[in-house]
C-alpha cells in the first residue's frame, strides 16, 4: 500500500480520494500545511508517498503516470508529486525547509506540490515529468477555471490515451501496422484480469520453444505450425511490454526477462530449424550458427555505437552529413518507414522467418536471414562509420569504460594492456588480429600450428587495440570486431573439424558467451556497470576463450568426438557460472530495471 497525502482539506464533491484509492493508495489529509511533515513521518519507511492538491482537477491517466510510475525517484504532473522511498529524506527536508526559502512560499504558494517539487530538484532529486499530451492535469485557480478544466477533461477520453500510450512510440512497420492494432487490446484484456507483464513474457517465451519443437519435426505440418505459433509468441512478446505502459507495471525482473527471453527464444528456434533439417537430411547447424553470430554482431554495433554517441558523448547535437541527409528524409513519411524495414528489426525479421518456415525449407530460412542480415549490417554500420568520421565530438570517461566493458577483454589481453606500449588506432589494430585469426582458421589445417600462433597474436592485439581508453571516433568498432573473431572462429572451426556433433555444440557454445555479452550490455544500459571482473577472468576474457577453441581444435579435431565433448563442456561450464551470476545479479534490489521504447533488431 502508498500513502497520499492531500495537502489541504478535501473539496465537497470532489472524486479525487476515490480516484487515489483506485490507484491503490491510502488517503489522509492535512487539514494545515504544518501537518504534512508529521504525516509523512507517520508513513512507513520505504513506502512510496504522494502529496496531492485537493483542488486537483485531470484525468485519472494523468494521476497514475505521476504518481505510480516505480521507475523515477520522483515524478510530478501539476498538483500531484510521488516521491520513493530513496527519495523520501529530501522530501522531508523540503516540507521542513521550504518555509525559509525566499523563492518557494512553500506554505502560500498556489500549489504547494509544486513548489516542494521544485524543492525537491534543488536538493539534486531527479523529478520526472511525464509527457501528459492531450491528458489534463491542473489546479484551477478560480471557479470559472475549474468549469473551463472540467470541460477539457471531459472532452478528452482518457481510455484511449492510455491504450494508444502503450504503444512503442518507435516500432518497426509490421509492428506498428500488423501487431500493435489489436495487441494493445490484449495487453488490456490481461491488465483487468490480474495477469503481470512477467506472466506474458514467459507464456510468450514457452510459445516460442513450441514453436522450436515444432520446426523441430522436420515436418510439413511441423513447419506451418512452427510458424504459427512464431508469429502467436511475437504477438505476445509485444504484449508485455504494451501492458507494463498500460498498468505501469515496470520491474527489474521484468527488465531482465524482456531483455533476454528475445533472444533466447530466435536463437531457439535457430535450433529448432537446424534440428528439423537434419531430420530431412540437410545440416543446418552451419547455417544456423552462422545466423546467430551474424545477429548477434549487429547487436553489438547497435549498442556499441549507442554508448559511443548517444550517452557518452559531448557533443550537443549529431550534425553529420549523414544526420543531416536522413532528418531530410525524415521529411518524407514513406521513407522512414522503408528505413526502417531495411534493418530488418524483431518484427520485420519474424515475420519472414514465419512465412518462410511454413512456406519452404530451414535451408531456404537460414539463406533468407544470412543475406537479410548481412544487407541491414552493412547499411547501417555503413551509416555510423560516416557519422563518427564526419561528426566532431569527443567521448566521455563513461563511453570509453562502457566500450572496454564491452569488449570483455581478458587475463591474457589485461596483462599486454598493461604492459605493452599503447598505441593508437585501436579499431585498426583489432580489425588486424580478427582478419588474421579468421584466416588461419579459413585456410589452414585443422590442428595446425599456424592457427595456434594466429590466436596468439589475436590476444596481443587484443590488449594491445584495449590498451589506450576508447575515445577514438571509430573505437566504438572494436568490441563488434572481437565478437566477430571470437564467434567466426568458433563457427570455422567446428564446421571444419568434420567431427560429428561439433556443430551443434559450437552452436551451444555461442549461445552460453552471448548471453554474456548481452547481459554486459544490459547492465551498462542500466547505469550499473559490466559484470564483475571475477566472472570476466574465470570464463576466459573474449580472447582466452578464443584461443582455448583453437588449441582444442588442434589437439582434440583428429580424435573422434573428443572435440565435440570437449566444446559441450566448455558451454556447459561458461553457461552455468554466467546464469547463477546474472540470476543473483538481476533479482537483486540494486539491479536497474532497463526498458528500450524502440525495436531492437
Amino acid at each position: 500500500m502508498s500513502t497520499a497525502i492531500l495537502t489541504g482539506p478535501p473539496v465537497p464533491g470532489s472524486q479525487l480520494g476515490d480516484d487515489l484509492r483506485a490507484l491503490g493508495f491510502d488517503v489522509q489529509n492535512a487539514s494545515l500545511p504544518d501537518d504534512l511533515p508529521r504525516l509523512l513521518a507517520e508513513v512507513p519507511t520505504g513506502e512510496r508517498v504522494a502529496l496531492v492538491d485537493p483542488r486537483f482537477l485531470g484525468h485519472l491517466h494523468a494521476l497514475r503516470l505521476a504518481l505510480t510510475d516505480p521507475r523515477f525517484p520522483a515524478a510530478s504532473v501539476p498538483g500531484a508529486l510521488a516521491v520513493q522511498a530513496e527519495a523520501r529524506p529530501a522530501l522531508a527536508r523540503a516540507l521542513t525547509e521550504a518555509p525559509a526559502a525566499p523563492a518557494a512560499q512553500v506554505r502560500t504558494a498556489t500549489v504547494l506540490t509544486d513548489g516542494v517539487a521544485a524543492a525537491l530538484e534543488a536538493d539534486g532529486v531527479a523529478v520526472h515529468h511525464p509527457e501528459l499530451g492531450s491528458l489534463i492535469a491542473t489546479v484551477p485557480a478560480d471557479e470559472s477555471a475549474a468549469v473551463a478544466a472540467s470541460r477539457a477533461v471531459s472532452a478528452v477520453d482518457d481510455e484511449a490515451v492510455r491504450l494508444r500510450n502503450a504503444v512503442k512510440s518507435r516500432d518497426g512497420f509490421f509492428t506498428t501496422h500488423f501487431i500493435s492494432p489489436y495487441s494493445r487490446y490484449i495487453a488490456r484484456w490481461c491488465a483487468r484480469r490480474g495477469l503481470t507483464p512477467n506472466q506474458v513474457t514467459t507464456a510468450s517465451l514457452i510459445t516460442a520453444l513450441i514453436a522450436a519443437g515444432c520446426a523441430a519435426t522436420g515436418t510439413r505440418g511441423g513447419y506451418v505450425a512452427a510458424g504459427v505459433l512464431l508469429i502467436v509468441s511475437f504477438v505476445l512478446d509485444c504484449t508485455d511490454g504494451q501492458l507494463a505502459r498500460y498498468s505501469l507495471q515496470y520491474s527489474t525482473m521484468g527488465a531482465w526477462l524482456d531483455a533476454t527471453f528475445d533472444r533466447a527464444k530466435e536463437y531457439a528456434y535457430y535450433a529448432g530449424l537446424a534440428l528439423g533439417a537434419a531430420r530431412g537430411g540437410d545440416d543446418g547447424w552451419a547455417l544456423a550458427l552462422g545466423a546467430m553470430v551474424l545477429q548477434t554482431c549487429r547487436h553489438v554495433v547497435d549498442f556499441s555505437f549507442n554508448e559511443a554517441h548517444v550517452v557518452g558523448t559531448d557533443a550537443s547535437a549529431n550534425t553529420s552529413p549523414t544526420a543531416a541527409l536522413s532528418g531530410k528524409l525524415d521529411a518524407v513519411g514513406w521513407t522512414v518507414w522503408v528505413r526502417r524495414m531495411i534493418v530488418l528489426p524483431i518484427g520485420e525479421r519474424w515475420a519472414m522467418i514465419a512465412v518462410l518456415t511454413a512456406a519452404t525449407t530451414p535451408r531456404v530460412v537460414f539463406y533468407a536471414l544470412l543475406i537479410g542480415c548481412a544487407f541491414a549490417a552493412c547499411y547501417t554500420t555503413a551509416g555510423r562509420v560516416l557519422r563518427s568520421v564526419s561528426r566532431r565530438a569527443s567521448r566521455t570517461d563513461r563511453a570509453a569504460r562502457a566500450l572496454a566493458d564491452l569488449a570483455d577483454s581478458g587475463p591474457l589481453a589485461q596483462l599486454v594492456a598493461a604492459k605493452a606500449p599503447r598505441i593508437p588506432g585501436a579499431p585498426v589494430v583489432a580489425a588486424v588480429g580478427a582478419a588474421a585469426l579468421i584466416a588461419a582458421a579459413l585456410t589452414q589445417p585443422v590442428g595446425s600450428r599456424q592457427t595456434i600462433v594466429a590466436a596468439i597474436l589475436y590476444a596481443i592485439l587484443s590488449g594491445l587495440a584495449v590498451s589506450r581508453p576508447l575515445k577514438g571516433a571509430l573505437d566504438w568498432l572494436v568490441p563488434p570486431l572481437f565478437r566477430v573473431a571470437e564467434y567466426s572462429t568458433v563457427l570455422i572451426l567446428a564446421a571444419r573439424s568434420d567431427v560429428d556433433g561439433a556443430l551443434p555444440a559450437a552452436f551451444g557454445l555461442v549461445s552460453a558467451v552471448a548471453y554474456h555479452h548481452y547481459d554486459t550490455v544490459y547492465r551498462i544500459k542500466g547505469g550499473s556497470g559490466a559484470p564483475p571482473q571475477w566472472l570476466v577472468r574465470v570464463i576466459g576474457g573474449q580472447e582466452g576463450r578464443t584461443l582455448v577453441v583453437t588449441v582444442l581444435a588442434a589437439v582434440l579435431a583428429t580424435r573422434a568426438t573428443d572435440f565435440t565433448l570437449a566444446l559441450t563442456v566448455l558451454a556447459a561450464v561458461i553457461a552455468l557460472v554466467v546464469l547463477v551470476e546474472s540470476i543473483r545479479f538481476w533479482v537483486s534490489s540494486g539491479a536497474p530495471a532497463v526498458h528500450d521504447e524502440g525495436e531492437t533488431a
